[in-house]
């Protein structure tokens, strides 16, 4: 009898447990998180607005009901600028706080740090922001995508001007890390194709934040070229204008330049801004789309700025991944992989798609020139250029690839 009675005592505490295990469980599966690994410290100008821009997607989404009626959580960690950090940070974000997809990286090497980390895991990973080839092609893998315009389609997209110059004798400098090395060899490779006779008189190579601009500037100017193309961005760009200003380098000169015209990197240049370099770039004050001028009108509502284009990315890779869900049904990692194949996003520059053969998007980028105008630098006549039209075919990817 002592037995029964004290069964029926402990049996309401036994379903009220349960109850709650099974309510704990319940809350937990009502949320998607999405873990995000970035270069924070390292590169505030270009990843404070991609924060920004990501925040600005989630609470949108969240707006709406959420995903399949779980909230957005997004969960960021800070990698140091550095491949084990921010491998080591991907693994907690896993283990730890169970995230359900990873996203992010800026800096190249970086990015492709996580491309294997993925691929080990095999967990499902966007890249962001890192521009490096190698992420889609060479060390391209089935559990990664990426979602910003590639350095060989950066290139490929300034080479209409570039050809146009008409310049035998180029200079070329970047900083010494991937995505700099990517973006130099796929110019020399480009323009020698489309101008046989063209002739890479110097190369200068400093250090990512790091640039001695005098002796680059220096070198650049003893090699007497007709023309530079540069890759160098941020604080090494400033450092690389301002001594060229000084020194002449650029009076005369026909420069083309990756991401100069960027306003995380133009914007910082004020009055020293360059006049007349080809860039790619983000004009935000020229797009007048119907998805861009609703992505600015809610940013600026939401921040009290303008965009950059850290913010396009970062609300453009939410994005991605919220359809990504939603085609898929649930963030089953092969569901995610067999749902990204092919799938379409309307992002602030318009409709993309992530193709199948390589998960490299057809996101594009404007090209223009740079004008100083009134003591700050802007784009002018920018025209937005369609990744999809500066991508190699299935084909030519297919030996560029590891198979899946």
């Amino acid at each position: 009898m002592f037995k029964l009675n004290a069964l029926a005592r402990i049996r309401p505490l036994i379903a009220g447990a349960a109850g709650l295990l099974v309510a704990v469980g319940a809350q937990a599966q009502s949320v998607l998180k999405i873990g995000e690994v970035n270069s924070y410290k390292a590169q505030p100008a270009f990843l404070e607005p991609y924060k920004k821009g990501m925040q600005l997607a989630v609470d949108e989404v969240n707006a709406a009901g959420g995903v399949m009626g779980r909230k957005v959580e997004l969960i960021t960690r800070d990698d140091n600028a550095n491949p084990g950090d921010a491998v080591r940070a991907a693994e907690e974000l896993l283990s730890r706080e169970r995230v359900d997809v990873l996203t992010g990286s800026f800096l190249s090497h970086i990015g492709l740090a996580l491309t294997d980390f993925a691929k080990q895991k095999k967990v499902f990973f966007l890249a962001g922001e890192p521009l490096t080839d190698k992420i889609v092609w060479d060390n391209g893998n089935r559990y990664t995508f990426r979602l910003r315009t590639s350095t060989y389609m950066q290139v490929a997209m300034l080479m209409p001007d570039v050809t146009a110059m008409k310049k035998k004798r180029w200079a070329i400098v970047y900083p010494n890390y991937e995505y700099g090395q990517s973006a130099a060899a796929s110019f020399k490779k480009l323009l020698k194709a489309a101008q046989p006779d063209v002739e890479f008189v110097a190369e200068q190579a400093p250090p990512l934040g790091k640039v001695d601009a005098g002796s680059v500037v220096q070198a650049l100017a003893d090699a007497k070229p007709d023309a530079i193309f540069n890759v160098l961005f941020g604080a090494d760009l400033a450092k690389f204008v301002r001594e060229g200003n000084t020194r002449g380098l650029f009076k005369g000169m026909e420069v083309a330049s990756l991401l100069t015209g960027e306003p995380e990197y133009l914007d910082p240049l004020k009055d020293e801004a360059p006049d007349g370099w080809v860039v790619t770039g983000y004009p935000w004050y020229a797009i007048k789309t119907p998805e861009h001028e609703a992505f600015r009108s809610a940013y600026e509502a939401k921040f009290k700025e303008y965009p950059r284009l850290g913010s396009v990315v970062g609300y453009s890779s939410i994005k991605s991944i919220i359809e990504g869900v939603k085609k898929a049904g649930s963030t089953d990692t092969e569901k995610m992989i067999t749902a990204f194949r092919g799938l379409n996003v309307v992002t602030p520059f318009g409709p993309i798609v992530f193709r199948p053969e390589d998960h490299q998007s057809t996101m594009g980028a404007y090209v223009g020139r740079t004008k100083n105008e009134g003591g700050k630098g802007v784009m002018v006549n920018p025209r937005y250029m369609d990744g999809a039209k500066f991508l190699p075919s299935a084909d030519e990817v297919k030996k560029m690839r590891p198979a899946d």
